[in-house]
Order: C-alpha cells, then structure tokens, then sequence
C-alpha cells in the first residue's frame, strides 16, 4: 500500500502541473475556452456568468497557476493535508465542468490540456474521474507521507517561486505567443496540404433492413437495406484543416492567398483589436509593398464590412481587406491584431502586436 500511495502521489502532482503549464502556454486558448463555459452557463443559469467573460484571461492564468502551485506543493508534501483538500475542491469543480458537458453536450472539449491533447468530453470526465481516485489513495494513505521535502520557511520559498514562475509564464505568453504551437497553423506547417487528405478516405456504410443492422465496405446495391449511418474507417488521414476560407465581394480568395509571398494582418474582431500599435504596423504594411521579395500585405478580418470600414478610416489603414471566419482567426494567432506570413501557403512566421518584426526580418524568414 505504502508503494501504491506514493505512485499516485507522484502521478496526481506530476499530471496537475503539466496539465497548469499546458494552459499556461495559451492563456488566450485557456480564456477562450472559458468563455465558451460562461455563455453557456449564461444560457442554462442566467446571465450572472457573462459579468466573468470579460476577465476570462486574468481567470484562465490564476486557475492554470493554481493548478501548478497545487501540484508543486502536492510533491513537496507541503500542509499536505491541507494542499489534499484544495486539490479536491478543484478535481470536483473540473469534474461537474466535464460532466455537464459531456451529459448535455454543451462544450465539445474542455480544453484540459489545450491543444496538446484533445479530449472528448467524456473521455476528460473518465480522466477527472480517475484523478480523483488517486486522490482518495493519497488521502488515505496520508501517514506514508509524513515527511515534508520543504519546510517550514523553505517551504513559503519554493511555493513563492512556483507562483512567480508560473504567472510569468502565463503572463508572458499573453503579451506574446504561445512558446509552443499545437495548433495546425504553426510556423512551418503547410495550410494547402494539410487542407487535404494525407490518404484516400475509406468508410463503412451502416445498413438496416427488418430491424437488423449491418456493415458493408461498399455501398450495397440491394435496394432493401435501408441507409442509416457512414462512418470513415481512416480519420486521422483526413484533412488537419477544414474550415480555413477567404473571401471578399468578388468571391473566394482562398487559392490566391496560398500563392506566394503575402503578409496577413489579422484583425479578429475591431472592437475588441489593441489599437495603439497601428502606426507601425501600417509602416510595416507599406515597407513590406516595396519589398524586392514582392511580399504582398493585406487585411483578413472577421468583423463586418461596415465596422471594418468606419474602423480602417478610423487607423488610416491602407490594404486590401478580405473576410474570415471569426473562430478560424482565433486559432491562426493568439493576438489581435497579428501578424502571419506566409510563402505559397506555408507559415515562415506569425507575430504578435507587442513583437511587430522589421521588413529585413520578414526578408530573412522567405
């Protein structure tokens, strides 16, 4: 038992700090994940839960640090038992989060691990569920844990220090990006190609007749089995990219994006945008024009026509503007406004508003 107590001791801090750190990663994920939490809540319970949406990023860092610091003080022994009953509240808050969603459907993924690992909602329900059972071997196996790796004073230091570093982490990936890039849009990654297959899709065709089912690999030609369901055998071969489109009042631009060198202002959405950097980035706009490395700026939003014209007037901006989906935006990049260059459709770079690189950069990267 002794043995048991303390591989779950070590698995339940070592998994709490890695899930903390991966949040931490992309606050403005984390954030946006909670937002959807709090509309939906809005929705089922009142609208008491929106007055949260606004400091979502603020509340995805201290819950993400607490996550880290609890896992620390959980592998120090640190008032153990105090530190146990703290992990508890939070293990049954996440549970009731994966649970709700996964019994009324309502949140797809709960974003336990951000983009590093995507969970189905009941497979992050199975997981806190599990968590929480290594959780009750730690608490009862309390007294094959007496002994303290901090403490006294020593304790109050590493504790300090795991709160400074994890909400310097957090809060520098807010003021940037993320340190590493889960999602399909990552630097070096090929939109065009991952729009596509990497194999031939095959399926199963799910067939009833007389109030039997059956599987066929091709589609039957007997008119008798009525058609219920297809299901693809192969879907981790299919498309990594399914929604990525561009467009403007002249129709798709899609293609034509993915066509040699473009530098992409991405304004998400113009009310919510930092304004104060529009100086630059429209000086970067027109050097990158002039660039021998025929770089092509333009502007991809997913405001309206109409907010975006009264807001261009608004920054002077001077590019040809083009429309997105507004989802799509918030996966590209984790700024508003950002920056993502592209070389016939493969990402060389993506900056945030904070790091606006010079025209000899965007150069250096194609």
């Amino acid at each position: 038992m002794k043995l048991i107590t303390r591989i779950c001791w070590a698995l339940l801090g070592i998994v709490f700090i890695f899930s903390g750190l991966i949040k931490l990663n992309d606050p403005v994920g984390t954030g946006l994940k909670l937002e959807e939490y709090f509309e939906v809540f809005a929705q089922d319970f009142g609208s008491f839960f929106l007055i949260f949406r606004n400091i979502a990023r603020t509340l995805a860092i201290i819950l993400s640090t607490l996550e880290v610091v609890l896992g620390v003080a959980l592998l120090l022994r640190w008032y153990l038992s105090k530190t146990l009953w703290v992990l508890l509240a939070l293990l049954v808050f996440f549970g009731f989060l994966t649970f709700y969603s996964a019994a009324f459907n309502k949140v797809t993924d709960c974003g336990c691990f951000g983009d590093f690992l995507k969970l189905t909602p009941w497979a992050s329900f199975t997981k806190d569920m599990i968590l929480l059972g290594l959780w009750v071997v730690v608490y009862r196996g309390q007294r094959y844990l007496r002994y303290s790796y901090a403490p006294g004073q020593l304790g109050v230091m590493y504790i300090t220090v795991a709160i400074a570093v994890s909400a310097g982490i957090g809060v520098y990936a807010l003021g940037h990006l993320p340190y590493f890039d889960f999602r399909p849009y990552k630097v070096g990654n090929d939109i065009g190609k991952l729009m596509q297959p990497s194999a031939p899709l095959r399926y199963k065709y799910i067939m009833a007749r007389d109030g039997q089912e059956q599987e066929f690999t091709d589609y039957p030609t007997d008119t008798t089995w009525k058609f219920k369901e297809m299901v693809a055998l192969n879907p981790l071969d299919g498309p990594k990219i399914t929604d990525f489109r561009v467009w403007n009042d002249e129709g798709d631009y899609t293609q034509e994006l993915l066509k040699g060198n473009k530098l992409v202002l991405i304004v998400q959405n113009v009310e919510r945008t930092d304004r104060d950097r529009f100086k630059q980035i429209n000086l970067l706009l027109q050097s990158a024009d002039s660039s021998q490395k025929k770089i092509v700026p333009l502007v991809v939003t997913s405001s309206s026509p109409a907010d975006f014209d009264v807001f261009r007037h608004d920054v002077n901006l001077v590019a040809p503007v083009y429309y997105a989906d507004a989802t799509v935006l918030k996966t590209i990049i984790r700024s508003d406004p950002g920056f993502l260059l592209l070389q016939n459709g493969i990402v060389r770079g993506k900056f945030h508003y904070h790091d606006i690189p010079s025209r000899a950069k965007l150069e250096g990267l194609l």
